[in-house]
């Protein structure tokens, strides 16, 4: 009785905060630039351990030069390597694009694919990644998206004890409605970037503080 008062208290509480950070961030949406599932596709993988911003700065010249798969998976690789160079571990990303297109042009006719298990055979993409994908290029929420944000913010929230991002993962969706897992994982980066910092969360300005077990005391 105890263990399910407890998950339904903390479920009652992650549908309350997720009502706060609709209001609190009522636009989140995407902060990665694209205009197809596979631009989408490719921006995700460079985005790890990189902002946003920074691969927002490199896609318009690589997408100008190689805008589909086809195109991409034919490039020269070395070429590929110098356009995303400024995003990190540039190299393995770089083969990991290439390595993704090829496989999407043949095994699945030139288009990204819309189901998890085909995402994640291609090199390169994760569950974050195809999370973000399926949601936002397809529209299907198929789990939530765990960045450094999301895993910092739900092991402060208490809702995991987590740090592998499946199981924060596995831990955070029975909590929340499916329809709301991607948007949940968008406005958790917003309130993560703006007042939940790493280093120096902004407790005393916090609209969550009072359903956060870690609030740091005035």
């Amino acid at each position: 009785m105890n263990q399910t008062r407890k998950r339904s208290s903390k479920k009652q509480r992650a549908l309350e905060i997720l009502v706060r950070l609709k209001r609190l961030y009522p636009d989140a949406t995407c902060s990665l630039d694209y205009s197809t599932p596979v631009q989408l596709l490719v921006a995700t993988i460079l985005s790890a351990q990189c902002t946003d911003e920074r691969v927002n700065k490199v896609t318009p010249h690589l997408f100008t030069r190689f805008p589909d798969a086809v195109s991409m998976a034919s490039a020269d690789l070395e070429e590929i390597i110098e356009l995303v160079r400024s995003t990190g571990f540039y190299r393995n990303k770089a083969k990991n694009i290439q390595g993704a297109c090829r496989m999407i042009v043949k095994d699945f006719g030139g288009q990204v694919p819309n189901r998890m298990e085909d995402l994640l055979k291609l090199p390169g993409v994760a569950r974050k990644t195809a999370n973000v994908v399926l949601a936002h290029a397809f529209g299907i929420n198929a789990g939530v998206t765990v960045d450094t944000h999301v895993k910092r913010l739900s092991n402060r929230l208490g809702f995991t004890k987590h740090d592998d991002p499946v199981r924060i993962e596995r831990d955070l969706m029975p909590l929340l409605p499916q329809a709301d897992w991607e948007n949940w994982s968008i406005r958790l980066i917003y309130h993560g970037r703006a007042v939940c910092k790493a280093r120096s969360p902004v407790c005393q300005e916090c609209q969550l503080a009072d359903l956060c077990p870690s609030k740091i005391a005035e």
